[in-house]
């Protein structure tokens, strides 16, 4: 195989792994969005059902969830945009912002769900959020540069 093909190829995985990214972030974001209660591992963090907490503090804890939810919504629909547009034409600075805006998102992410788990009795979702850096890591170690280069 040529070195093009194989670039191109590099290219394609590389879009697959941050486009999984963000189709996961749109349906995460969605459900945050749309939920009426916390999520079920937020319960096992105070030890509480959602009716058993005051009312202030589920406006508190709704309102950080939509915030939460809006900052995944946020990210998958900007990498979308990165990838269908910028990424696609091998302009140099989406191969370095896709990756990036994934970190920005996902690092606090983790770093909050990981907190939650050492701190609390809760088994939040860890996980996701370090397969979201990896797969940032991965598309940016396996396509780095762009095939072209720009005037």
């Amino acid at each position: 195989m040529d070195e093009t093909k194989r670039n191109r190829l590099r290219k394609r995985g590389a879009a697959v792994a941050y486009g999984i990214t963000a189709l996961v972030s749109l349906v995460m974001g969605s459900i945050y969005l749309l939920r009426t209660s916390f999520m079920p591992y937020h319960a096992e963090a105070v030890s509480k059902g959602w009716n058993e907490v005051d009312g202030a503090t589920q406006e508190l804890i709704s309102a950080l969830m939509t915030v939460a939810g809006g900052g995944w919504l946020a990210a998958g629909v900007v990498i979308l945009l990165l990838l269908a547009v910028p990424f696609r034409r091998d302009e140099r600075w989406a191969v370095y912002a896709v990756p990036g805006v994934i970190l920005l998102v996902y690092v606090p992410n983790l770093w909050a769900t990981l907190s939650v788990l050492w701190n609390t009795p809760a088994s939040p979702p860890w996980y996701g959020n370090l397969l979201a850096c990896a797969s940032a890591v991965f598309g940016f170690v396996l396509y780095p540069k762009p095939l072209r280069d720009e005037p």
